[in-house]
């Protein structure tokens, strides 16, 4: 027989928290980890009962129980009369005294090409102190979570029915509340087996892209656009058509020269990152070249409900007659980003199909957290909270616009008429430079190269170094009176000019 490949001074360490209490456990799992780092190799001797237990300070019968824990489990083999042995049938460790990391450091198998996660900024690891202004964030802390709370533990009456597996479409009140809602603010004569609920829009588009595509086919989107799409595209395998924006939008007659294409997807009502309006005229023309030519169109309205100029523009799905918008939404500006509640609204076929992906990745939402969405819906909740942003956005994003002229006037500010963001531009600015001093400074925003579908050296990206979006929705004003003084110090011309603020 082998000599022993552990020391013969065996201690058994301490329980932690989490792992077995009793000393029958902590003993196997000790013997376990002595095989896992090769200090045990297969057909080594364990001590004798006696032995480990005198050394250990237990009662010989808990060794034995070890013991015949791990034999049950196929660790050891135990013969009358004889030493228990490490399991010659165990496969080899790697040698003798070298420890195994508890989780490997690199992968044991080839992977294809790296996807770019798009996390939003700060998500991962929060910057203690930073004002941001990337992302066109809602301020979460004006949303009634009291109310929301209250109406969660409402929902929890009927968990033994809300916690079983569901409907992958949503859970139906809230299905015919977003209903409701689309119909009497939004202008769509949707039914509730006309909407999918999903986590955020961000669901929504991968599954409508997922349902409609195959590899190779070609889809139109926006230029400068939304960078998260293009890499949702090139993972199922489409081919991706930047179509240039203009100050009406997107450009139909680029569209249309851009030849054969399966869908197209772009934000109308303000279009993302330029806050544009698509053009009545370009609407008109769209919807009649998609109903022509069947191409799909996919309306991406992630911020309807913050028009603060007027009326808003009614969603390009509102005057669909030929089935071919899915439109997409979501609560996420509304609510807060994190409670991850969008939707999809689109023919019940479609509806159906897309559930079925849908049951495939993530099986169901939360119908607890939809069944408490649907009564604030149902009671006018989220629709009076709407109201309430959307007069104090609108004085946040005037007191911005106001606050860059004063301590940037060389910046350009287009005030645009809805969103929560500001699309500007400084002729000569190298944006990037200006992130990297800004955030050096405490301040983030998002420079106009992000969002560039264009090679480094053309025209249309050189004119994005121009630009910056900004933010102003989830600042109060004295936070906005920091942050522009924070971007003014930061200002690549002009040194460590300070403007004088008041809020």
């Amino acid at each position: 027989m082998r000599k022993a490949g552990w020391d013969a001074a065996f201690s058994l360490p301490p329980a932690r928290a989490g792992e077995p209490a009793s000393l029958v456990a902590r003993i196997a799992q000790a013997v376990v980890s002595e095989v896992r780092r090769g200090r045990l190799r297969p057909g080594d001797p364990l001590p004798g009962s006696r032995t480990l237990a005198a050394q250990l300070g237990v009662h010989r019968n808990t060794v034995l129980a070890a013991y015949a824990e791990l034999g049950a489990e196929g660790w050891v083999v135990s013969t009358p009369a004889r030493a228990t042995v490490v399991s010659p049938a165990l496969p080899e460790p790697r040698p003798r005294g070298v420890a195994r990391e508890a989780t490997p450091a690199e992968v044991g198998f080839t992977l294809p090409p790296r996807v770019q996660s798009f996390a939003p900024p700060g998500a991962r690891t929060p910057v203690a102190g930073l004002l941001s202004l990337a992302g066109a964030s809602p301020d979460t802390r004006l949303w009634p979570a009291a109310l929301l709370a209250r109406a969660y533990r409402r929902a929890l009456r009927h968990a033994a029915e809300l916690l079983r597996y569901r409907d992958p479409a949503g859970h139906p009140r809230l299905r015919a509340a977003l209903a409701a809602m689309l119909s009497a603010t939004h202008g769509l004569a949707a039914q509730a087996d006309h909407v999918l609920v999903t986590r955020g829009s961000q669901m929504g588009l991968w599954l409508a892209l997922r349902a409609l595509l195959t590899p190779g086919q070609r889809v139109a989107v926006e230029s400068p656009g939304y960078p998260p799409l293009w890499h949702t595209l090139q993972t199922l395998g489409a081919e991706v058509v930047p179509i240039p924006v203009d100050a009406g939008g997107l450009r139909i007659d680029a569209l249309l020269a851009a030849g054969p294409l399966r869908a197209v997807v772009l934000t109308p009502h303000h279009q993302y990152p330029t806050t544009v309006t698509l053009s009545a005229p370009r609407r008109l023309a769209l919807l009649e070249h998609a109903r022509r030519a069947r191409l799909a169109i996919i309306e991406d309205d992630y911020d309807h409900e913050f028009h603060h100029d007027g009326r808003p523009v009614l969603p390009l799905a509102s005057a669909d007659q030929g089935g071919v918008v899915i439109y997409v939404g979501t609560l996420s500006k509304v609510l807060a980003p994190g409670l991850r509640v969008g939707y999809v609204v689109a023919p019940p076929a479609l509806i159906e199909r897309l559930g079925a992906l849908r049951s495939l990745v993530d099986v169901q939402g939360d119908h607890v957290m939809e069944a408490a969405l649907a009564e604030l819906l149902e009671d006018d909740v989220v629709q009076r909270h709407v109201r309430r942003a959307r007069r104090l956005y609108r004085a946040r994003r005037d007191f911005m616009v106001a606050a860059l002229a004063q301590a940037l006037p060389e910046l350009e500010v287009p005030v645009p008429s809805g969103g929560l963001a500001l699309w500007t531009r400084a002729p000569g600015l190298d944006s990037e430079a200006w992130l990297e001093g800004a955030r050096a400074r405490g301040v983030a925003f998002q420079a106009g190269p992000h969002f560039g579908h264009d090679r480094a050296g053309t025209r249309a990206a050189l004119a994005l170094r121009e630009r910056a979006r900004l933010g102003f929705a989830a600042l109060d004003e004295r936070e906005l009176v920091e942050a522009v003084r924070r971007l003014a110090a930061a200002w690549p011309r002009g040194g460590g000019r300070r403007a004088t603020l008041r809020a």
